[in-house]
């Protein structure tokens, strides 16, 4: 799973088929691919095709969907746009989910929380906290269940925040979110291996703060999210 998950990360596009080939090219490791689709499966990841909803599996059809709103947008300012998904993290034993609202101007991460599980509870959790902090004009998400769930868009409407919502299949609508999926990755978790999701929960925090306050990005100037968002 740890494995299919580095591939997956490089190429959110390739299909079990392309995982299989590639696991075999990478780490000499063969297996078969119906237990690689049954290990997507169970790890929410799914590849990105047009007629597909990307990872963590389809919406709720009784769900309502909402447009995609930054289409050609210019983004300006801190807390115009936010955005939100959630990753699979391996542990020694089991794994874990790893849920963060990123703001689109400064690339700093508002909130972040660990779950065990993949409900909408801990995505929930997840906006509350961002919302203590600030209040964007626009929230984008994927279509999953946990973003189209009612609990979830009865808080964006109460703080009346335009809901955004990707394109079926286009992972790259949300573009930042999986940038910083890939970033978080193989800055931290791949080279920590956390044993356990309390060890994840404080490696993570320790990361999180060098990646707010510290990590300077080249698309930012050279300046770290912080100084872009908290200056703004």
């Amino acid at each position: 799973m740890d494995a299919i998950d580095e591939v997956y990360t490089d190429y959110p596009f390739y299909g079990s088929r392309r995982i299989r080939f590639e696991l075999v090219d990478r780490y000499q490791m063969a297996i078969c691919r119906e237990h690689i689709q049954r290990l997507m499966r169970l790890m929410g990841t799914e590849a990105v095709y047009p007629k597909h909803k990307p990872k963590f599996g389809q919406g709720n059809i009784a769900h309502k969907k909402y447009p995609y709103l930054l289409e050609g947008l210019n983004i300006i300012r801190p807390d115009q746009v936010w955005s939100t998904d959630i990753t699979y993290v391996k542990l020694e034993h089991g794994w874990c989910y790893l849920s963060a609202i990123l703001d689109w101007f400064s690339r700093y991460v508002v909130a972040w929380r660990l779950s065990d599980s993949l409900s909408a509870d801990c995505s929930i959790l997840t906006l509350e906290d961002a919302l203590l902090d600030s209040v964007p004009d626009i929230h984008n998400s994927d279509q999953g269940v946990q973003y189209t769930s009612e609990e979830y868009t009865a808080i964006l409407e109460d703080y009346e925040i335009q809901i955004s919502m990707d394109s079926r299949g286009r992972c790259f609508d949300n573009i930042f979110t999986e940038r910083l999926w890939r970033t978080v990755k193989y800055e931290n978790i791949y080279l920590r291996s956390y044993r356990t999701m309390g060890e994840a929960q404080e490696g993570l925090s320790e990361y999180f703060n060098f990646y707010n306050r510290k990590r300077r990005h080249q698309a930012l100037g050279y300046r770290t999210p912080e100084q872009l968002y908290r200056t703004n």
